[in-house]
């Protein structure tokens, strides 16, 4: 499988998350891409967030919902207490991007789920 190559923080590619063990999220679902651009670069692995369109669970402080936009079809919300390191051939297609604004409170959220408050 080729590697997608010059990833971006902030970027939404769908991904395979298969297998999973328990409550992880697993599938081939959208992800955002949350490492920074110098580990992208030179790394064969990326950090991730998945990203579910079930709006129903109760909302977390490291939960950050979305519009809908290319790629991603309805509200959703990044799960950032889910965050996870998974090897780039498993992003298969890149969907969108997120604003800078929705970078920043991604941010929030992640200083949150991984305890940098």
């Amino acid at each position: 499988m080729k590697l997608i190559e010059n990833i971006v923080r902030g970027e939404i590619y769908m991904a395979d998350l298969d297998p999973c063990i328990g409550s992880e999220q697993g599938g081939i679902r959208p992800v955002v891409i949350i490492q920074n651009n110098t580990g992208n670069r030179f790394s064969t692995t990326t950090i991730v967030a998945p990203i579910t369109t079930k709006l129903g669970k109760a909302y977390l402080p490291t939960h950050l919902v979305i519009s809908k936009r290319t790629g991603i079809y309805k509200k959703s919300m990044i799960l950032l207490e889910q965050i996870r390191i998974i090897d780039k051939s498993r992003l298969l297609e890149k969907l969108s991007i997120l604003e800078d604004q929705e970078i920043d409170l991604m941010d929030r959220s992640l200083r949150i789920s991984i305890g940098l408050n």
